[in-house]
């Protein structure tokens, strides 16, 4: 590739600021997609996938080398000493072209082919269809219609082709609210709950300090009615009050209650982009801080306003999931209604539905509420070059919101933590084509589903390793978030989670779920055997019956024979008559070819021997214990954020890149595919016919 400058460097130190005395000394290779560091004598690889890539900073020279610093979107800091300063401006100018490309066509995803054909190209395009999810809240109705007019977009580009509105409205009132919000963004509904109290988003009014539109005013009044529990209800602004203000000097704002009847109006203060963009910053510093002592880390935390943040949009979502409970419909909207808007909205039907606690729900939800309408992707993850300043950690929240519900209501939740952190390093990676670009018009524009592929269909080749192992589903129709300030926890998951020496060897979610899928293997497999046994039975009787009929039938036969034949052979008439008997029964299980009384045992034991194997060791019944397994049979060391999977079939241990197929078991009832390593993979390939 012509932005290589220089493939591969030797004799690279990478610092841990762990271990900073002793560091690694190894090779870096730079390729096409990826910078990868290997460590000749432990084996370990590091890999870095260019789009993950933050920042780059060439340090000033030092005497063993000159220095580069690379921060990544997935919270990974690290730094690598060139030993030629010519070589380090090399890889320096490479990874600046290569990390963040001009144009949106030379991301990764449009290159992008899986190792191993586990899945079609347009696998997951079509999991999520946003009429099936509006059907799913039993829309249209009554109440809510189907809008045709921005089939082509023509009403608002950056929402999706089908919007819900009021029954009610009217073709004037929908293009003047269109004409009168901000980006053409008029409200629309995003959620209907089983009380009839619904969530409508849309961005601010051009309402400046005194200009109105009495369509938008109906528009409004028309959403209200379609919820008959309550005369009234809350329009949501999740700016903080000071914001609004200085919109309203530029031409915008927000709704003023002496025009809008019957609502009450709450601003609910979350800040802007550029405020959560630097208090992001100031976390990652508390985290790479030399020598932290714990008032050092805690004073930084705390000056961030990370976790002050978080807590007011989980503030923000409650008051709307709490109005929309006891059946009064809210309207949202913060400036242009895709940051906070999605924030609030997605996370108030999380706490309302326990549809979205699911994976499906979930991976519906962020379809609907941040794809269909409009989160800017591409700008607020920075995955082409752009303004800086439009870059913001705004999905990170949403997760991060999400993972403190989780760890206060562990066991409403359908996934894990891991399936968090695979959607955010995703989001980022560019790898496929679903979270790329601005809005839905963007996306079919690039035709990224006939391009790319989804990450929904990767995902669901994966399942198994999201499962939350303490899930009980239908525990609890809607959950409420503890705002309490000690309830509001550092995600050190998402955020050091690179950092060596200060976690334990196995996570307590991963030994859990571990625990759990040995134990539906061996139920599985007992299902499976039980079955067997029953069937062995039911041919056992069925056999001694139709022997007996036999030899009662031939003893009968023969004292006729008697008179006409000087031969009686009843060892002959017993096999010529079994033997018909076993060409007629072809429901058996273990049907033998020479059947005969004197034999019927071993030749069904014989017939029976090679499946009955097959069965019984494709299954494995004991499992290697996670704790002292250190590498993979590949050589490949284990550290604290490599998955450890168990082959089904052997027990043993392997990384994710030696256990990538997924097969049905013959030992197993349910017939389900599940990982088995390479090794086994063969071995059931030579056995199966």
């Amino acid at each position: 590739m012509d932005d290589i400058k220089l493939a591969k460097v030797e004799n690279v130190r990478m610092i841990d600021r762990y271990n900073t005395k002793n560091p690694t000394v190894g090779t870096l290779y730079l390729t096409a997609t990826h910078l990868i560091f290997v460590e000749p004598d432990s084996n370990k690889e590091t890999w870095i996938l260019h789009m993950h890539i933050a920042s780059i900073e060439k340090l000033p020279l030092s005497t063993t080398g000159s220095p580069l610093l690379i921060r990544c979107k997935t919270f990974l800091s690290v730094t690598f000493v060139i030993p030629k300063d010519s070589e380090c401006h090399d890889v320096y100018t490479s990874l600046i072209k290569l990390f963040q490309p001009v144009s949106i066509n030379k991301l990764y995803c449009f290159n992008y082919q899986p190792a191993k054909d586990d899945y079609p190209k347009n696998a997951g395009w079509d999991f999520f269809k946003l009429e099936a999810e509006f059907k799913h809240m039993l829309v249209p109705n009554d109440n809510w219609t189907l809008c045709s007019m921005n089939e082509k977009y023509e009403l608002c580009d950056t929402y999706p082709r089908q919007i819900y509105v009021p029954k009610e409205a009217t073709t004037l009132m929908l293009i003047s609210s269109s004409r009168f919000r901000s980006k053409g963004r008029l409200p629309a509904l995003t959620y209907l709950h089983n009380n009839k109290a619904s969530i409508c988003r849309c961005s601010q009014p051009l309402s400046g300090f005194s200009a109105r539109c009495l369509e938008d005013e109906q528009m409004l009044e028309a959403i209200r009615k379609t919820n008959p529990n309550t005369d009234y209800m809350f329009v949501v602004d999740t700016r903080p009050r000071i914001n609004a203000m200085a919109n309203r000097a530029a031409g915008k704002g927000y709704e003023n209650e002496a025009f809008y009847e019957n609502i009450k109006f709450h601003f609910l203060g979350i800040e802007n982009i550029h405020v959560q963009r630097a208090s992001l910053q100031k976390v990652l510093e508390a985290c790479e801080q030399k020598s932290p002592t714990m008032s050092a880390f805690l004073n930084a935390l705390e000056s961030s306003g990370w976790l002050k943040h978080i807590r007011s949009i989980l503030d923000t979502s409650s008051f709307i999931a709490n109005a929309v409970d006891k059946g009064v419909s809210v309207v949202v909207h913060c400036s242009d209604g895709w940051d906070r808007t999605a924030q609030v909205c997605s996370l108030a039907q999380l706490m309302l539905n326990p549809y979205y606690r699911t994976i499906k729900g979930f991976q519906a939800l962020i379809e609907k509420d941040w794809l269909a309408f409009g989160h800017k992707f591409s700008e607020r993850c920075g995955h082409i070059q752009t303004d800086a300043r439009e870059v913001s950690p705004i999905f990170t929240q949403f997760l991060d919101c999400t993972w403190q519900l989780m760890s206060q209501r562990s066991e409403s939740f359908e996934f894990n933590e891991r399936f968090l952190l695979i959607l955010h390093d995703h989001v980022h990676s560019c790898q496929f084509g679903t979270f790329v670009g601005n809005c839905e018009k963007d996306r079919l524009d690039l035709k990224l589903a006939e391009r790319t592929f989804s990450l929904w269909g990767y995902m669901a080749n994966h399942l198994n390793e999201y499962i939350n192992p303490l899930y009980k589903p239908n525990i609890d129709e809607s959950i409420k978030a503890n705002l309490a300030p000690q309830c509001i926890k550092f995600w050190r998951g998402m955020y050091s989670r690179f950092e060596s020496g200060i976690h334990p060897r196995e996570p307590l979610g991963d030994l859990l779920l571990d625990s759990k899928e040995h134990c539906n293997s061996l139920e599985d497999h007992v299902q499976h055997l039980t079955k067997r046994i029953a069937s062995f039975k039911n041919y056992i009787s069925k056999s001694a019956k139709k022997l007996q009929d036999a030899t009662t039938t031939t003893t009968t036969k023969a004292s006729k024979e008697t008179t006409t034949n000087e031969i009686n052979d009843n060892k002959y008439n017993y096999d010529k008559k079994l033997s018909e008997l076993s060409a007629a029964d072809d429901d058996h299980p273990l049907k033998a070819s020479n059947m005969s009384f004197a034999n019927l045992s071993l030749n069904a034991e014989q017939a029976s021997t090679q499946t009955l194997t097959e069965e019984i060791s494709s299954v494995a019944l004991d499992w290697k214990s996670m704790r002292n397994v250190t590498t993979c049979s590949c050589s490949t060391p284990f550290d604290q954020f490599s998955k450890k999977t168990h082959c089904w079939r052997c027990g043993e241990i392997f990384c994710e890149r030696c256990i990538d197929k997924n097969v049905a078991l013959p030992g197993h009832d349910s017939g389900k595919p599940v990982p088995v390593c390479r090794g086994c993979h063969r071995q059931m390939q030579k056995q199966s016919p």
